[in-house]
């Protein structure tokens, strides 16, 4: 006897002002195994509210089954960067979960060109089909599991990076969950400017640690009283996600940085978390060999885009050849400047 053919889902966009709607998006992630906390609704809220762009949030249905299939996209507008529909809008993942791939990259599409945006961009997810190019070679993700205890981390770690967290632990640092994101804030700015890139609005922050709640929280290292290094970490499902990290010009010379991971790793274990997430590097950069140093694997990411007929996809890769005299130049910005432009250029990044 011939199993009974499912009938087709199908795609709507999602009503995010409705709580029962984001309710049951929120039940349907957290019931997926390859769910990220980029397709959750809170963030697609968030990231958008904090950097004055529009979410757009696709999901297919199959009659009584309900939902069984997601996109979150970010509609994303920058006079420096053009547009682009981007799934998902200030994350590293969020592409097609679920059921309906080809249905919801079709609809993708065709939002995109309603949208007036010739580039759609997929972060992970399942594979879209025809007329999307597949990149794996542009970023690479490193995650693996914690150890039981500080001891038995410290040994997980590499004989090199070993010596260098030990070297942070016999500095005089204080390490403080913090509630106000202004130290953070004012040690990501200096950090990421430092590095040539404009730093993103300080709204995009407080928005997601609004949206998450308990789910999020920011871990600073302080010396002599003065922020040196600070993270803002996201836990889901019991793996802790530092997202936006970094250090001051001082940071360096403590080993600061180093302090902050290793801290991280306990509070994430007090908290109850098994993995450690260290999100996405550049392939080839100096981010990426310091998360191998910590004795993390490279795992290419997949990402897939789409183009309007005779247009070439958006270029925000700040390692491009193009941005190489921009970079160089904002990373000598004095630091209030930066401060200043810098959020007006990130908030179109996406």
């Amino acid at each position: 006897m011939n199993a009974r053919a499912l009938p087709p889902a199908t795609v709507r966009t999602a009503d995010l002002r409705d709580a029962g709607e984001c309710a049951r998006i929120i039940a349907f992630v957290e019931a997926q195994p390859d769910a990220t906390p980029f397709h959750l609704p809170q963030w697609s809220i968030a990231t958008a509210k904090g950097c004055g762009q529009v979410a757009q949030y696709l999901v297919a249905d199959r009659g009584d089954a309900g939902i069984v299939g997601v996109l979150p996209l970010t509609e994303v507008h920058s006079p420096l960067f053009g547009r682009a529909l981007v799934s998902t809008g200030f994350g590293v993942d969020g592409g097609i979960l679920g059921e309906g791939d080809a249905a919801l990259a079709q609809a993708a599409w065709r939002l995109a060109e309603q949208l007036s945006c010739p580039t759609l961009e997929l972060r992970g997810g399942g594979d879209p089909g025809e007329g999307f190019v597949r990149n794996t070679a542009s970023y690479v993700g490193f995650a693996r599991d914690l150890a039981p205890d500080d001891d038995a981390e410290l040994l997980a770690i590499p004989r090199k990076q070993r010596a260098e967290v030990r070297r942070a632990l016999g500095f005089d640092l204080e390490v403080t969950i913090d509630a106000d994101p202004r130290d953070h804030y004012t040690v990501y700015a200096q950090s990421v400017r430092n590095l040539g890139t404009p730093v993103f609005p300080a709204s995009l922050f407080r928005a997601v640690l609004v949206a998450f709640g308990d789910a999020a929280d920011i871990l600073t290292v302080r010396h002599q009283g003065r922020a040196v290094a600070s993270v803002l970490s996201l836990y889901w499902r019991g793996t802790v996600y530092p997202y936006w990290g970094g250090g001051t010009a001082e940071a360096r010379a403590l080993r600061a940085n180093d302090r902050m991971y290793f801290a991280l790793m306990g509070h994430a274990r007090a908290r109850g978390c098994t993995r450690f997430d260290f999100g996405r590097s550049k392939t080839g950069t100096g981010a990426a060999a310091f998360k191998k140093n910590w004795g993390f694997e490279a795992i290419p990411r997949t990402y897939y885009t789409r183009t309007a007929d005779g247009s070439a996809p958006r270029e925000i890769n700040p390692l491009s050849p193009k941005y190489r005299l921009q970079v160089r130049a904002w990373s000598k910005l004095p630091l209030p400047i930066a401060n200043r432009l810098g959020p007006w250029i990130a908030r179109g990044l996406g």
